[in-house]
């Protein structure tokens, strides 16, 4: 089971004039092509001009305080922040590592409106984009995975959460041989894995301890819950709604909410149903410890091994084996 923490504090908090940033997207020295805001309580106020540039020890400095809710770009100036990150994966002056954290946490704003945006079509457009810069440094990078994979795996906050499953997933179906194409549309189907839990009541989804059977009941519904979402777009495959709708199914058969099995499961559905728990099992969260990489995957080979495809649980040790590349 998957928990939420960020939206608990912030869904719909902010105005749809701005959008956040994360300050670690900026590069020292680097003159900006936007504005900068700084939130403070329910203020708004400039902190950096278009122009400006911030040097390498305030950044730092920053970073240490930044949540990722305080810094934000006027909505008008969205294309320029965009073209700023694109530029800098391009750059020749950053290493592999530096552009893998850039474009992550850049990433991090369009996973956040996946959950929080009014407008979900608006939100589901700027997903396709986001992921084809994932593949498109994984191709161009052969150390891109390792790093990206390097940085996942902290703090359980639900954004992170579906950015990390979409990432590992990526790492996994590499793995297993899926093409550039393939590779996109899971990387969405794992972006959009809970898109479901929006309909989701908060006092479920923020509630620490354990869930009655009533409220057991209600998170359950969550794939039913993507699966219409998702219905109501025109632009999502198949594929994409099958590992929404079944990434809770069990290889044996006894999983939710239609208790099929084995090759009757979408196969993104399986990829992402083992990247899903894995991501539950390695980050921390307020009611367990962490396992490291190795003994997650060893506890969901040895001991729910049932739950998954065998051969891509396999596989998962090719992804483990390019996170010990990164350390």
């Amino acid at each position: 089971m998957t928990r939420f923490k960020i939206s608990c504090q912030n869904r719909g908090m902010d105005s749809n004039s701005y959008f956040k940033v994360r300050i670690n997207t900026l590069m020292p020295g680097q003159p900006t092509t936007f504005d900068l805001h700084l939130k403070v309580a329910d203020q708004v106020i400039l902190y950096l001009r278009a122009g400006d540039r911030l040097d390498q020890e305030k950044i730092r400095a920053l970073e240490s305080r930044d949540s990722g809710h305080h810094f934000l770009v006027k909505e008008a100036d969205r294309r320029s922040y965009k073209n700023y990150v694109h530029n800098q994966m391009i750059s020749t002056n950053l290493n592999v590592r530096e552009k893998a954290v850039v474009l992550r946490e850049s990433s991090m704003t369009l996973v956040e409106e996946l959950f929080e945006n009014p407008d979900v079509n608006k939100a589901l457009d700027a997903s396709r984009p986001v992921i084809k810069d994932f593949v498109e440094f994984m191709k161009a990078e052969p150390e891109a995975m390792s790093h990206l994979i390097s940085l996942s795996g902290h703090d359980f906050y639900t954004y992170n959460h579906s950015l990390d499953v979409s990432i590992y997933s990526l790492g996994l179906g590499e793995s297993l041989a899926l093409n550039k194409i393939e590779l996109e549309e899971l990387g969405i189907a794992a972006l959009l894995h809970d898109i479901g839990k929006r309909h989701i009541s908060l006092d479920i989804l923020c509630k620490k301890g354990p869930l009655n059977d009533a409220e057991w009941s209600q998170m359950q519904k969550h794939p039913q819950y993507g699966l219409t979402i998702l219905n109501d777009y025109q632009n999502v495959s198949d594929a994409v709604k099958a590992a929404c709708f079944e990434h809770h199914e069990s290889w044996v058969g006894n999983g939710y909410p239609q208790q099929i099995s084995g090759q009757e499961i979408h196969p993104f559905a399986r990829i992402v149903a083992i990247t899903d728990t894995y991501d539950a099992m390695t980050t921390q969260r307020s009611y367990n410890v962490p396992l490291t990489p190795v003994d997650a995957v060893t506890t969901m080979k040895e001991k729910i091994a049932g739950r998954y495809d065998p051969d891509m649980l396999k596989a998962m040790y090719s992804v483990l084996f390019k996170l010990k590349g990164a350390a």
